[in-house]
């Protein structure tokens, strides 16, 4: 007579259960981690791109480009004015060109005539760790998630900065005496949801070196600007999504990771230009 196969006791079955559970708690924050180096890389390839970028721009037009177009300064963040992003200026050299035909720049950023352009995603402004949305809720202004450098501190936008992108600048190479290596051009920054988006040169597209920050909760952040927005002349530092870091250009076209423990003095130096300081590590 053929015996019945024995099948699984209750018990037997829990301490599978339990191994499996185990065995998940252990591999998951290992995936996680591999997930978030993959996006942190991909993050540091468009900041390189955009650097990249700007330094084709420097070269066709023998001055890179300015931080921000108005016909007066201080900046303030709001919607009115001419107020064209460096960002537009690079189009052609992000492989934009049609982009950038179509926008009108003396019309401004917020003119009714740039408002398809206003609208439009670019995923190389958009780091992969972002944990927000490309678009505002109504989706008519298009976020990016990386700035030029316009001071060394918490200073309005204007065309007395000391940083390498600042209102109606024209900073040639020359002009950058600290060196090319030793002076931040691009950053990586989490726009709010108020924010005026890519085309448009505020705090939307310039920070300086005041500070940086990571893993700060974007929708923890956002509620907190709710109830005590920005000031219209307040820019604020860098930060992003990734943990512990804030991937940065330098002006000589150079990428990396910048701690967020750096001390506050050395980033102060590394926004400004011109101070004399040459910085050996950091």
């Amino acid at each position: 007579m053929k015996k019945s196969e024995k099948a699984f006791t209750l018990v037997e079955l829990l301490v599978v259960i339990a191994i499996i559970g185990i065995l998940v708690a252990l591999l998951l924050p290992a995936v996680q981690a591999a997930r978030e180096a993959a996006r942190r890389t991909g993050c540091l390839n468009n900041i390189s791109q955009l650097a990249l970028a700007t330094h084709n721009y420097e070269f066709g037009v023998e001055h890179l480009p300015a931080g921000v177009i108005n016909p007066t300064g201080p900046i303030r963040s709001e919607p009115d004015g001419q107020k064209v992003s460096w960002i537009v200026q690079i189009l052609p050299y992000m492989e934009m060109s049609t982009v950038y035909e179509l926008f009108d720049q003396e019309a401004g950023a917020f003119a009714p005539v740039n408002a398809p352009i206003r609208a439009v995603s670019v995923s190389l402004l958009m780091c992969p760790s972002f944990p927000g949305s490309e678009k505002n809720q109504d989706e008519t202004i298009a976020f990016g998630t990386y700035a030029g450098c316009h001071d060394g501190s918490e200073t309005p936008i204007d065309d007395d900065n000391n940083g390498v992108m600042f209102l109606n600048s024209n900073i040639r190479y020359s002009d950058i005496l600290d060196g090319s290596s030793q002076t931040l051009l691009i950053g990586e920054m989490m726009p709010l949801e108020s924010s005026l988006g890519w085309v448009s040169g505020t705090r939307a597209t310039l920070r300086n070196t005041s500070k940086i920050e990571s893993r700060y909760r974007w929708s923890q952040r956002n509620k907190e600007a709710e109830s005590d927005p920005p000031g219209p002349l307040e820019v604020g530092g860098f930060d992003s999504a990734h943990p512990g870091i804030v991937n940065i250009a330098l002006a000589d076209g150079s990428s990396r990771a910048l701690n967020v423990d750096t001390d506050e003095k050395v980033l102060e130096q590394l926004g400004n230009r011109a101070d004399g300081v040459l910085q050996k590590e950091y």
